[in-house]
């Protein structure tokens, strides 16, 4: 008996030796095999790491007093689907007002947290907080606020987490967002308080505010006679650029259609696009006005060389067809471009073969014009080995040859400034080139000027003409292409020009898509709001 008892004390004693060794074991093992381990499992459970985001730099019109883009905190609506206590009501109200959320809550019923919407509208936020339903809980986050909805399409937006989404937004989105910091805090393991520490472990970079060269007075101004000419004339789209001839300064680009930046869930992606740099048209007669300055540059003709336009308006040359509007005689040439006479301009381009194809290319047109703007245009020029017999007759008055409307006006801006390139220029961070290069020379820019002169006092841009102001335009009317053809009745109308008084200077281009009547001249639809524009940024800029 005394040796089974013994036997008994001897294996117990074993046993718990052994059980010893396997607490030691275990013990060994979690300190120096799965130190690392455990370490960062606590650090997870007592440190949180905590991403912020400066603030969105500004962007300022060429003041510096007006504001273009701000930040604005927006409301967002969440629901906590794991603690909902009204799930029957918040079921029914989602499905009358937010069907999109209550789709994502029956897809994901048991995650933490679910956005009811974002960006909420104050109509919105009014609804949810009539609606008594406790389950839907306010969020505050950092938007965008635009004041100036004229400027939409070339300021462009945020998307939902407040990233450029398109235009000057996303072309400077990295500048504008800035660089976000990383915090650490520690948290106490008895209250769960998070109180003890914080520690920046990296520090970010505020966003960059953004200066531009628009003139946010300007840019109101002119989207505002814009959009009373569209909707005179029931066109369906129509653009304006103003810029400062001497300094390449853009101080208006718009265009309409166009969307409210600030209740951006309702817009049409296909109106967001800023036409002015974006879309690139065959200009029509509007480029005669290149054409004649290629030209007298060349010496292939002078101002008041008598040209024989035929007195007809439908002639054959080299066996091709031209129709011009009016019937002309044998007229000066200063006279073919007064009266944007295409039989006129197609004999004297025959003279310059393929030069003309060169000097297009001197004035900067297939070739964008540099201004840190997203999906620019560079447009197009038939180059001569794929001409036709009809190219360079096309080629005369504004066809085979596309561009977009900040070429156009850098071409006006090169004449206003007496011949000299110009870079035009859209932010302030653009250096202004001051190694500007002589493309043509005084005494054809001088006529051309005088040219153009005559064109709106007596001319098809008569309607542009401004009492005590020297005014020098060009209009331009041109059938769209549709499936090959040329349809006489989708037009495009175009009126581009300088606006001078002693040293005071500016290039406006207008521009008019497809008026809903037929038959009509850029003389009738785009000269007059030349000139409306034109009237509007005189007096505002005191200019008398």
């Amino acid at each position: 008996m005394i040796q089974t008892y013994k036997i008994r004390g001897i294996a117990v004693f074993f046993f718990f030796c052994f059980c010893y060794l396997i607490v030691i074991g275990n013990l060994i093992y979690l300190q120096l095999m799965q130190h690392s381990f455990f370490t960062q499992l606590g650090e997870k459970q007592y440190h949180v790491t905590i991403t912020s985001f400066p603030p969105r730099g500004i962007i300022l019109d060429r003041s510096g007093n007006n504001f273009l883009a701000i930040n604005k905190d927006s409301l967002a609506a969440f629901m906590l689907p794991r603690q909902l206590e009204m799930r029957p009501q918040l079921e029914k109200f989602l499905a009358k007002h937010f069907p999109h959320a209550l789709e994502r809550l029956k897809t994901h019923p048991h995650s933490h947290f679910l956005y009811v919407q974002r960006k909420l509208t104050p109509e919105q936020i009014e609804l949810i907080g009539n609606s008594g339903i406790t389950d839907i809980k306010f969020l505050s986050e950092p938007s965008r606020f635009y004041p100036l909805p004229a400027a939409a399409s070339l300021i462009g937006i945020t998307d939902i987490d407040n990233r450029g989404l398109f235009g000057l937004e996303l072309q400077f989105d990295k500048e504008l967002a800035g660089t976000p910091s990383t915090v650490v805090l520690e948290k106490d393991a008895r209250s769960g308080h998070f109180y003890f520490k914080k520690e920046t472990t990296k520090e970010g970079l505020s966003g960059k505010p953004l200066k531009l060269t628009i003139d946010s007075d300007i840019q109101f101004l002119a989207h505002e006679a814009l959009n009373e000419t569209v909707q005179r004339f029931q066109a369906k789209e129509g653009a304006v650029v103003i810029i400062d001839p001497q300094s390449g300064d853009i101080l208006a680009m718009t265009n309409t259609p166009t969307f409210n930046p600030n209740n951006f869930h309702e817009a049409d992606l296909a109106i967001t696009k800023n036409t002015v740099v974006t879309e690139a048209y065959e200009l029509g007669s509007v480029f005669k006005i290149c054409a004649a300055l290629a030209a007298l540059e060349e010496g292939v003709v002078t101002l008041d060389e008598l040209i024989d336009c035929k007195n007809t308006k439908t002639t054959y040359i080299d066996g091709r067809k031209i129709n011009t509007v009016h019937e002309a005689g044998i007229i000066p040439f200063e006279e073919v471009i007064a009266q944007s006479n295409n039989i006129g301009i197609a004999q004297v381009a025959q003279r310059l073969g393929t030069k003309i194809y060169d000097h297009y290319l001197r004035l900067g047109f297939s070739k964008k014009t540099g201004i840190p703007f997203p999906g620019e245009n560079r447009g197009f020029i038939n180059p001569p080995n794929k001409w036709s017999k009809q190219s360079i007759i096309s080629l005369s008055y504004g066809y085979e040859v596309s561009a977009n409307l900040l070429q156009l006006a850098r071409t006006f801006a090169i004449i206003a400034n007496g011949g000299y390139w110009i870079d035009p220029r859209l932010t302030f961070d653009q250096p202004i080139n001051k190694q500007k290069e002589k493309l043509y020379s005084d005494e054809s820019i001088h006529i051309i000027q005088n040219m153009l002169e005559k064109t709106t006092a007596q001319g098809t841009a008569k309607k542009a003409h401004i009492k005590g102001y020297r005014v020098m335009c060009k209009t331009g009317t041109a059938n769209m292409l549709e499936n090959g053809h040329y349809n006489p009745d989708r037009n495009i109308y175009t009126c581009a020009g300088i606006v001078e008084k002693d040293n005071y200077k500016k290039v406006i281009v207008v521009f008019i898509k497809e008026a809903a009547q037929k038959d009509l001249y850029a003389s009738i639809v785009a000269a007059p709001l030349f000139e409306q524009i034109a009237e509007k940024i005189l007096i505002k800029d005191r200019v008398i």
